[in-house]
């Protein structure tokens, strides 16, 4: 099976502007269909899936068709699909829901792993509520999570684990499953934010045992979109609505506000995407996205070798961690000067990376390099050849 990076790259125009772009966990680069679907979608859809008009009942094709891509992605079922315009702000509304769960008294466990989408929402609810938080850390050397630590920082009173399926900053990747089984021993849920390993693993939220999964689309060259996956979509029926539809059942439980449907018809051709990654991706969506996936992994392993390699190589660069399952992302310091500097150095050089989110990284705060001026990572995708490694290693050096 071999993985064809070029004819992926003539799928994305942008790649044609003469930049080297390795920062991923700003949003990949956007392929040509999935604009022309957005485009598309804006001149065929209407602002509302109610009605007979035949732009009304396109709007509601493309909603149907929006859950049961999402649900393909992360082999869950449509009637699960919460969809939304970013994955942040229904982190928010879902916390929001689950606020009768937390009150004083229980308890919820969150990581050092995770960026402020899964992390802020429940926060607020600890300190309106009084729950009590405990926060699974990861080890200095490796950036590993140790799974033993979760037998005890899930007690009989905890009511929730948050926890990411990937670090987009060091690429750690936990055992989610050992969370998920502990915190259901007591009767808890664990909320998974797989946004940074949706478009690299392939995810199936029973085998993970989520109760509910968090993606973006932006994250793999989709438009502004976000979704929560109901491993149980009878468990939306059960919890609190914050629609403004008095009478809305399943995920409309948890809509606010009117859908974007072209931003959805572009969400379904970026999933498609995904799926036809490989030319030898053939059968139903769910089997392409695993045979595309598959493919795409074996060719970044190789690519990850060589860039983490290539970086050890250099006397002033620092790699961070060392995880044994992990994503293709990688977190560095150079010697003396900013991720801030660092990544305007390399700007300059048409080079992106990313230096940092603007809420700043509670794994960086715990491993101590917020203190010295922070942190780069960069990551790869479906578009990233050996040769931009090359630059980028090659800008480093001359630093």
């Amino acid at each position: 099976m071999v993985y064809d990076v070029a004819r992926v790259r003539g799928l994305i125009p942008s790649l044609g502007d003469g930049w080297v772009h390795l920062d991923p966990q700003n949003g990949m680069q956007v392929p040509d269909a999935v604009s022309r679907s957005v485009s598309t979608g804006f001149r065929t859809t209407a602002n509302s899936h109610t009605g007979g008009h035949v732009s009304a009942k396109r709007s509601r094709e493309v909603l149907a068709a929006a859950r049961e891509a999402v649900a393909d992605l992360v082999g869950g079922d449509p009637d699960g699909v919460v969809l939304g315009p970013d994955r942040t702000l229904l982190m928010s509304t879902l916390a929001e829901s689950l606020n009768s769960r937390l009150g004083l008294g229980t308890g919820m466990v969150l990581s050092r792993l995770d960026d402020e989408s899964n992390v802020a929402p429940w926060l607020r609810i600890a300190n309106r509520s009084g729950a009590h938080v405990r926060w699974a850390e990861v080890e200095i050397d490796t950036c590993e999570m140790p799974a033993w630590q979760f037998e005890e920082l899930v007690g009989p009173t905890t009511r929730l684990v948050a926890l990411t399926a990937a670090s987009p900053i060091v690429g750690t990747a936990p055992d989610v499953r050992v969370a998920a089984d502990r915190i259901h021993s007591v009767g808890g849920l664990l909320v998974l934010d797989a946004a940074a390993a949706a478009p690299y693993a392939v995810l199936d939220i029973h085998e993970l045992g989520a109760d509910v999964m968090a993606v973006s689309a932006p994250a793999w060259g989709g438009p502004q979109v976000g979704a929560l996956v109901f491993r149980d979509p009878s468990f939306l029926d059960r919890i609190p609505a914050i629609s403004l539809n008095p009478d809305a059942t399943g995920p409309e439980r948890l809509e606010v506000g009117a859908h974007n449907y072209a931003m959805l018809a572009g969400l379904v051709t970026s999933i498609e995407y995904l799926a036809n990654l490989s030319e030898d991706a053939t059968g139903s969506r769910r089997h392409r996205i695993e045979v595309s996936l598959g493919s795409q992994q074996l060719y970044h392993d190789t690519l990850l070798d060589h860039a983490i390699a290539s970086l050890q190589r250099l006397p002033n660069i620092n790699v961070i961690g060392q995880p044994a399952s992990r994503i293709p992302a990688i977190g560095f310091t150079v010697d003396g000067i900013s991720a801030e500097k660092v990544a305007a150095k390399l700007a300059e050089k048409r080079i992106a990376v990313y230096s940092g989110s603007p809420y700043g990284s509670r794994l960086l705060d715990a491993l101590g390099h917020n203190d010295e001026g922070g942190a780069v990572s960069v990551g790869l995708a479906p578009y990233t050849t050996r040769k931009e490694i090359d630059l980028l290693v090659n800008a480093l050096s001359a630093l």
